[in-house]
């Protein structure tokens, strides 16, 4: 399988170029990504465990997906395609807000990335890719603050800034 790209951009979200995802997050260099979370009608967060054959971060808990645009392809399409390859299921997105971020790993590779938070929400369970995802389920806001707090280790290291950020996106905003 050939490796995807990453679309290289500028602080404003112009894209300057493309580049195979790992020399990417090998070389640090700034590219468009996406998080989406999804909630249900108890404000719950559904979450994924990513699958143990991942290359970096696997069995660590994580936003409810999260991947890379393809070139030609709108945030919104990008996150409900990654929604249903790795989640199984379709529910119409809002981006909310987007950030840069800049997160290394402990196997030399690094996240950075002007990331475009999406919205959605659902309420029944999803039928997860085996190859992706490991587990999911579902958790409170507040509950998932208090735990990145309490065990910080079981989450990716990219999540624990997303959340962040969207947690006081949430507080600021009615959605």
């Amino acid at each position: 399988m050939l490796e995807e790209n990453v679309i290289l951009v500028d602080t404003n979200d112009e894209q300057i170029g493309l580049m195979p995802k790992l020399e990417a997050h090998e070389k640090a260099v700034l590219h468009r990504a996406f998080s989406v979370f999804i909630l249900n009608n108890k404000n719950e967060i559904m979450l994924q465990q990513r699958a143990h054959q991942k290359y970096h971060s696997p069995l660590l808990w994580t936003n409810t997906c999260c991947s890379h645009q393809r070139e030609g392809e709108s945030n919104i399409q990008a996150g409900s395609r990654r929604l249903f390859e790795e989640m199984g299921f379709k529910t119409e997105l809002k981006e909310l807000f987007h950030f840069i971020y800049k997160a290394p790993f402990d196997n030399g590779l690094t996240e950075h990335e002007l990331d475009h938070v999406m919205i959605g929400y659902y309420d029944e369970a999803p039928v997860i890719n085996s190859e992706e995802v490991e587990d999911w389920k579902w958790m409170l806001i507040e509950d998932v603050k208090t735990d990145i707090e309490i065990h910080p280790e079981i989450y990716t290291v990219w999540f624990k800034i997303i959340f962040d950020e969207f947690y006081h996106y949430l507080e600021d905003h009615k959605i």
